[in-house]
């Protein structure tokens, strides 16, 4: 057996393994909550509304796993790994008011 073929020989077993870990054997819907990275754009005007990066920022650039912001009132740049998840879209104020 080759090298390439042990390795997809090892993650489909990996990969069965993760199934039966996971399934209980019943089939049955359940509410779930997805979760997927927000495509950000440049120049984009967003506000995080709680944790530590609250407040609102400017998207300056963007890389593969690095967000470039801008706080619009302090004028700070910051590069943080991508983090933000879609929660809603609003017309709000921006600058958010203290």
């Amino acid at each position: 057996m080759s090298h390439g073929e042990k390795d997809l020989e090892r993650s489909v077993s990996m990969s069965s393994k993760k199934e039966q870990a996971c399934s209980n054997g019943e089939d049955k819907t359940e509410k779930v909550s997805v979760f997927q990275p927000y495509p950000f754009q440049i120049g984009q005007k967003i506000f995080i509304e709680s944790g530590p990066r609250r407040g609102d920022w400017e998207v300056l650039a963007l890389g593969n796993q690095k967000v470039n912001l801008r706080c619009p009132i302090s004028k700070r740049e910051v590069e943080w790994d991508r983090f933000c998840y879609f929660v809603e879209e609003r017309n709000d104020i921006w600058p958010h008011p203290d």
